[in-house]
């Protein structure tokens, strides 16, 4: 598996494949082909379907604007073999073509070239799956968090520190920003209101609309094109962050044992990155959503001491619950249902979370296992539910 730095990405929203991957992709090509007097980008598949809903297009054109003309072309009808999000780039010098890359962007800010570029990537993990690292651990009478410093470097712990930082950032932005989301739907900010309000609450339903605010805070950040980090995609952002900052705040957690957390929660989503995908065009929202309730429900269960069965357990529950979970975003934004969808995953890793703790960590069905069919279930999904809003909520919003 590949460093936890290409996991957990800081950039702008609203969406890690559709946006941060290709101005990724454009810069790169740009470093190319900087005499060019022109280019022409073709978005293929899912970009091509919620490109304009998620700024893909101003994302391009930000970058290689600056250089000469550029043309995108749409082609949602179109999807490349190697994965729904596929991008053509072309250079021109006049009307000479001297350049073009095809590429895809395949989920959480990462750029492939196809089967052979992922291969040729350094692989900083020796283990792949959760089975042969919590084997690992229990034979060494280690944590996962300890496997992280293991293959990382205690280095590691700095770049966890900014990812941290941004994340607290983020939510203080989201707690204190109002008004309309852009994009067209209207949809206003609500994390401001849910704070304030958990203020007039007690116990357990003040420290539920606690959570909700801080997952909204970040979501709808992101939805704004706000800076956040990818956890593991900019989508499904504020699951992580709200549980952990909720527990922090809340039990004042000190910063090493949060940046464990986040070291053992960045290992779950790795490996589900590594054996599946995280792209919501590849295996549908169960990818984004389902993989940030599984790392926030084993971040918490670290924080609270959980034995490396009970964190699986957690993380397990926090996936499985969410299979089959469709990605049809309205309008093609990272709103309606994206934005909902992180306050009540953050809520439900916390019961994932309280449900291992509760048991010996004991399970039927292994993390890996729940891996491999989410991958299956992903691919079985009919495409309008992989993000193209063909189909589900976005199909039903546009009919009325």
């Amino acid at each position: 598996m590949e460093s936890l730095r290409e996991l957990y990405k800081i950039g702008t929203g609203p969406s890690s494949s559709h946006t941060m991957g290709p101005r990724k992709a454009a810069e790169q090509f740009l470093n190319r082909q900087t005499n060019a007097t022109s280019y022409r980008v073709t978005l293929y598949g899912s970009l091509a379907a919620t490109g304009k809903g998620h700024m893909t297009d101003k994302a391009i054109v930000d970058v290689l604007g600056k250089s000469g003309e550029v043309e995108i072309v749409w082609r949602p009808e179109t999807v490349l073999p190697y994965h729904p999000n596929g991008m053509l780039f072309e250079a021109f010098n006049g009307a000479d073509k001297v350049d073009e890359w095809e590429v895809y962007s395949i989920g959480g800010g990462d750029l492939s070239c196809g089967p052979d570029d992922v291969r040729k990537r350094k692989q900083v993990y020796t283990m792949n799956t959760i089975s042969e690292i919590k084997d690992w651990c229990y034979r060494e009478g280690k944590t996962f968090w300890e496997y992280v410093e293991d293959c990382e470097g205690p280095e590691i712990w700095d770049f966890l520190g900014e990812v941290w930082d941004v994340m607290c950032e983020t939510i203080l932005r989201g707690l204190n920003n109002d008004g309309v989301l852009p994009g067209g739907l209207k949809v206003a900010r609500k994390a401001s209101t849910y704070y304030v309000k958990s203020k007039s609450y007690t116990d357990s339903l003040a420290s539920r609309a606690k959570i909700y605010a801080y997952a909204l805070a970040v979501a709808e950040e992101n939805a704004s094109g706000g800076r956040v980090v990818t956890a593991p995609t900019c989508g499904s952002c504020g699951v992580l962050p709200a549980v952990v900052y909720h527990l922090t705040t809340s039990r004042n957690f000190l910063r090493i044992r949060i940046l464990r957390a986040l070291a053992t929660a960045g290992l779950f989503g790795n490996v589900v990155k590594t054996n599946s995908s995280i792209s919501g065009a590849a295996v549908g929202c169960q990818g984004e959503i389902g993989v940030a309730c599984a790392m926030a429900a084993a971040a918490a269960c670290q924080l609270f001491g959980g034995t490396p069965a009970q964190i699986e357990y957690a993380a397990e529950m926090g996936l499985e619950h969410h299979l089959g979970l469709t990605c049809d975003p309205v309008c093609g934004l990272v709103q309606v249902p994206c934005i909902e969808r992180n306050a009540v995953a953050a809520a439900r890793a916390l019961d994932a979370n309280a449900y291992a703790t509760l048991s010996d960590g004991a399970h039927l069905v292994s993390f890996d296992r729940v891996v491999a069919v989410m991958h299956e279930t992903g691919n079985n999904l009919p495409s309008l539910y992989r993000e193209t809003s063909e189909g589900g909520l976005a199909r039903m919003y546009d009919s009325h």
